[in-house]
């Protein structure tokens, strides 16, 4: 297992076309500048995006999250959440992509003078790379579920590296990867400052606890859009649901676990720092769970409204 984000290759994906900057190129021709922000500081923010029905799932949402991120970081993009809502339904027309996809958008702050931190030294608007894939997670990785190994590298406090910003510097969390993979876990539970879970290097980590859902306080960690999804489903489904804050003895004595993000969904946890989760059984909230965010997605493909012009 390489964690949640494993897939199977396809070879569709060799002749994909990308776009950069509004201009759409071939893979194996798509490029930027070594002088690019992104690629020189890590400086610009990102989302992932799946794509089911010929629809970008929770579109709204993400470019909110990504335009907040830009103001941030203090760059002005040079097009609107319209604007860029067209380039991603024009770019998957262009594929002919309507199911299956995961999209890794981009936007760094430009491209520098000289390679040097100071923003000032940005000569261009912001750089927008959208990369579309073939992509699905592996059937196994969300049947059989995957095993965390609780790392030494915390998430911390917003005044060193907001972490709940999408940045493309993700060096604590490719840290943590690094440590779990390592131990020869499929991906890794982070702590914050104080010791209580606050999520896992690529998703968000939530428990079942006495017939409850817990996660985070969200305080160390991403504003997850999965995340987000859970904490509703939960509570139209009368269960109750905390965030808070919890121990590694919570998470070693919960009756079931599991993580979210875009990718897969919802992904059973079966086992952290070799202790067996719940009596590996049914998963009954877990379930209920996966099934009502399939009924979540479905409402949103066909609701009126969205927003998402294909043109």
């Amino acid at each position: 297992m390489k964690g949640t984000h494993e897939y199977a290759g396809d070879p569709r994906n060799d002749s994909i076309l990308i776009e950069i900057n509004g201009e759409h190129f071939p893979r194996q021709e798509a490029k930027i500048s070594v002088f690019d922000s992104g690629f020189i500081l890590g400086d610009g923010v990102w989302e992932g995006l799946r794509v089911e029905g010929g629809t970008v799932l929770f579109l709204e949402r993400h470019l909110e999250r990504l335009f907040e991120g830009m103001k941030t970081l203090d760059f002005q993009p040079d097009f609107t959440k319209e604007e860029l809502t067209r380039r991603l339904y024009r770019l998957l027309a262009a594929n002919g992509m309507e199911e299956g996809v995961h999209i890794r958008l981009m936007v760094s702050r430009g491209v520098k003078a000289t390679p040097y931190q100071d923003p000032r030294m940005t000569i261009t608007p912001p750089t927008v790379v959208i990369i579309p894939e073939y992509k699905e997670a592996l059937p196994e990785t969300v049947e059989k579920g995957v095993r965390l190994y609780t790392v030494y590298v915390r998430r911390g406090y917003s005044d060193v590296q907001d972490p709940t910003l999408n940045t493309h510097s993700k060096l604590n969390c490719i840290g943590a990867c690094i440590q779990a993979a390592k131990a020869s876990y499929d991906e890794a539970l982070m702590l914050d400052p104080h010791g209580f879970v606050a999520t896992c290097n690529s998703t968000h980590f939530f428990i079942v606890r006495r017939g409850e859902i817990w996660t985070s306080t969200g305080d160390y960690c991403l504003d997850g859009i999965t995340r987000g999804k859970v904490l509703e489903m939960g509570r139209e489904l009368g269960l109750t649901v905390r965030e808070t804050n919890f121990t590694l003895t919570d998470v070693y004595n919960a009756e079931e676990a599991f993580v979210t993000g875009t990718f897969a969904g919802l992904v059973p946890v079966t086992e952290v720092d070799g202790r067996v989760i719940g009596e590996g059984g049914e998963r009954p909230v877990i379930k209920r769970l996966q099934a009502q965010y399939r009924e979540v997605v479905q409402r949103y493909i066909t609701g009126p409204g969205k927003g998402h012009p294909r043109a």
